[in-house]
């Protein structure tokens, strides 16, 4: 069954809006990142990963967002032009505001962590008079990513985005992307996700993430009770996500579907979120079944946490596919799907 119906006559399949950042993840991992000396450089961020995983898997991507005016910048979007994403939206800063910095500490292949620098950062500084309703269009659907909607004025940015896209019938898919830094309180946190929760087509986040979502209206849900109260307010699928215990999509017709983790050797335990979005997306864009849908977000993922870092790693769709297949032949037929 199709759940969401979109514009086939759109230019885009999906434009996500908010952060880029540069990730920086150790060569010598496996210790504590106070000794680590050797890093690669990776373009990072959860709606600059999608974009790339959804481009290398031959969907139209364009993204709405700021970088800075500095050659880490032009890395970015000298990036997405290889990939083949539409930077015409892609802005510079013009206050001096630099791309956040993220260093990764890789302990083991279970135990990870994440140090960001998030101050005086670009891509908050995404304005309301930089969303365009032709581009906004143009697409099938915008992503947004929570983490842009914690503070001024990339929020305001957001929501203009979201109700431009509801008044052309541009869908919505909010991905929560709960990130600490930048928010004041929780109380804020929770205004500004329900708003948009409130107003998307599909939402999709951990189980942590709804929870912040919802602490004011209905604290303590369980997850057929969030996505209850998220379809009856619009959405038409909501992802609920819970880590190696795999994840459920609940439709607005009242069914749901679990799928777990293909097995892999895990090299680290982030990454695997944006490899499951983008090609979970991927698969609804393209008309199918929601299990079809979340096999190939979940191998997607599997592949990303076995891999050293995110955006450069997406896969292709025949690298999706050969991995699922090789998988099955291993583990049996069912393997992933709970």
């Amino acid at each position: 069954m199709k759940y969401i119906d979109f514009d086939e006559t759109r230019k885009l399949d999906l434009v996500p809006i908010g952060r880029v950042a540069i990730d920086f993840n150790p060569l010598d991992y496996f210790k504590p990142l106070s000794e680590s000396t050797d890093f690669r450089k990776y373009v990072g961020g959860s709606p600059a990963n999608i974009a790339v995983g959804l481009a290398r898997l031959g969907k139209k991507v364009g993204f709405i967002g700021k970088v800075s005016d500095d050659q880490f910048g032009d890395y970015v979007t000298n990036f997405f032009k290889k990939e083949g994403i539409d930077i015409s939206h892609i802005f510079r800063a013009t206050g001096g505001e630099k791309l956040g910095l993220t260093f990764t500490e890789i302990l083991s292949k279970d135990e990870s962590s994440i140090l960001m620098y998030r101050d005086g950062i670009a891509d908050l500084m995404l304005n309301v008079d930089e969303i365009d309703e032709e581009y906004i269009a143009s697409t099938k659907a915008i992503l947004i990513s929570g983490s842009a909607l914690s503070q001024s004025p990339s929020r305001e940015a957001c929501l203009k985005a979201m109700y431009l896209a509801k008044k052309v019938n541009t869908k919505v898919i909010f991905d929560v992307d709960y990130r600490p830094y930048n928010w004041k309180n929780k109380d804020e946190i929770a205004v500004y996700y329900s708003i948009v929760a409130s107003n998307s087509d599909m939402i999709m986040g951990s189980r942590e993430e709804f929870d912040l979502t919802e602490a004011i209206s209905a604290p303590g849900r369980s997850d057929a009770e969030s996505a209850k109260e998220w379809i009856e307010k619009g959405n038409k699928i909501v992802i609920i996500k819970h880590g190696k215990q795999g994840s459920t999509a609940y439709t607005a017709d009242g069914n749901s579907y679990s799928i777990k983790p293909f097995p892999v050797k895990a090299f680290k335990s982030f990454g695997g979120g944006d490899g499951y979005g983008s090609s979970f997306i991927y698969g609804l864009l393209s008309g199918w079944d929601i299990m079809d849908c979340l096999e190939m977000g979940s191998a997607s993922a599997s592949m990303l946490v076995s891999a050293h870092g995110c955006s450069l790693f997406m896969p292709t769709l025949e690298e999706v596919k050969a991995f699922i297949a090789k998988e099955k032949a291993e583990f049996g037929e069912m393997v992933a799907r709970g």
